[in-house]
C-alpha cells in the first residue's frame, strides 16, 4: 500500500514539530539580509556593548552586530549541512549500492574499507584534518562528507541487496538491463524514504561536526558561525556582555539539531510498518 510519507510525517507530532524549527531557523537565514540591520562582518563605533535598541545582542569586542552575525550564521549551517548530505548520500549510493549490484571481490574490498573506516572516531579525524587545512566552506563540506559516508553506505548496500532479489528487478535482468539501469530506474526509487532518511542524518550531523569545529577554533576565522562566535566569546568571560552572543547561538544551534533529530525520529516511524501502526 502506497504511503504518503510527508503527510505522515506532518501528522507525528514530533515531526511536525521538526518541520517547524526547520522553516524558523530557514527562515532566518533566507531573510538575513532583510531581518539583519548590519552586515556580520561590518564593525561599528560601539565595542563589547549591551543589547539595546541599535544592537538588539549587543556588538562583539570588535563592534561586529551580534544579531546580524546570529541571523547569517543560520546561512552558513544549513549551507554546509545540506552540503554535507547531498555529498554524502551521493557517496553511499556510489559505493553501496554498487557493492551490492556487482558483489564478489569488490563488495568484500569495498565492505572492509567501510568497516575500518567506522572504526576511526569521525570527529578525531575531522580535527586532524581541518588542524592542517584550515578549511573554506567549499573544502569543509568535503572534509565533513569524506567521514560521514560509510554509514550510509552499509543502508544502502543492505537495501540494495534486499530490492535486488525482488521479482520486478530479476525480470529486468533477465531481460538484459545492465546495473546502471537496474540501480537507476527500479532500485533508487523504491529506496527513496530511506534516502531522505538518511539525508536528514547527514544534514544533522554535518551541523554539528562544523560548530565542533569552528567551536574549537580550526575552520576559517572569516567565516560567520555559530560555533565560532561560541567559541570568540568564552575568550571574554570575564565580561559580562560576553554571555549574549554565546547563548543565542547555542540556543539557534540547539534548536537546529533538534528539528533535524524530530524529523528522523518521526521518519523511522513512518518507514517502520509496525511502529506506524502502534501509532494509528
Amino acid at each position: 500500500m502506497h504511503i504518503n510519507y510527508w503527510q505522515t510525517l506532518w501528522r507525528d507530532r514530533l515531526g511536525r514539530s521538526g518541520i517547524l524549527l526547520i522553516c524558523l531557523i530557514l527562515s532566518m537565514a533566507l531573510f538575513a539580509p532583510w531581518l539583519a540591520g548590519y552586515q556580520p562582518a561590518a564593525y561599528s563605533k560601539a565595542p563589547l556593548s549591551p543589547p539595546s535598541l541599535k544592537h538588539w545582542l549587543g556588538t562583539n569586542d570588535v563592534g561586529q552586530d551580534i544579531f546580524s552575525r546570529l541571523l547569517y550564521g543560520a546561512r552558513t549551517s544549513l549551507i554546509i549541512g545540506t552540503g554535507v548530505g547531498i555529498v554524502s548520500v551521493l557517496l553511499s549510493i556510489l559505493i553501496g549500492a554498487t557493492a551490492a549490484l556487482f558483489g564478489g571481490l569488490y563488495d568484500r574490498i569495498t565492505m572492509r574499507v567501510v568497516d575500518a573506516l567506522l572504526v576511526i572516531p569521525p570527529v578525531i579525524l575531522a580535527i586532524l584534518v581541518a588542524t592542517y587545512l584550515r578549511p573554506n566552506i567549499l573544502l569543509l563540506i568535503l572534509i565533513v562528507s569524506l567521514i560521514m559516508w560509510p554509514g550510509g553506505a552499509r543502508v544502502v548496500r543492505a537495501q540494495t541487496l534486499s530490492l535486488k532479489e525482488r521479482m520486478h528487478v530479476s525480470a529486468a535482468r533477465a531481460f538484459g538491463a545492465n546495473h546502471r539501469h537496474v540501480l537507476i530506474r527500479h532500485i533508487l526509487p523504491e529506496m527513496g524514504p530511506i534516502l531522505i532518511a538518511v539525508f536528514i542524518q547527514f544534514i544533522r550531523r554535518g551541523i554539528f561536526m562544523e560548530a565542533g569545529l569552528s567551536f574549537l577554533g580550526i575552520s576559517d576565522p572569516a567565516m560567520v558561525s555559530w560555533g565560532g562566535m561560541m567559541h570568540h566569546a568564552l575568550r571574554f568571560s570575564y565580561l559580562k556582555v560576553w554571555k549574549w552572543w554565546l547563548l543565542p547561538a547555542g540556543f539557534a544551534l540547539s534548536l537546529t539539531v533538534m528539528g533535524f533529530v524530530f524529523m528522523g525520529y518521526a521518519l523511522e516511524t513512518t518507514l517502520n510498518p509496525r511502529l506506524l501502526s502502534q501509532n494509528d
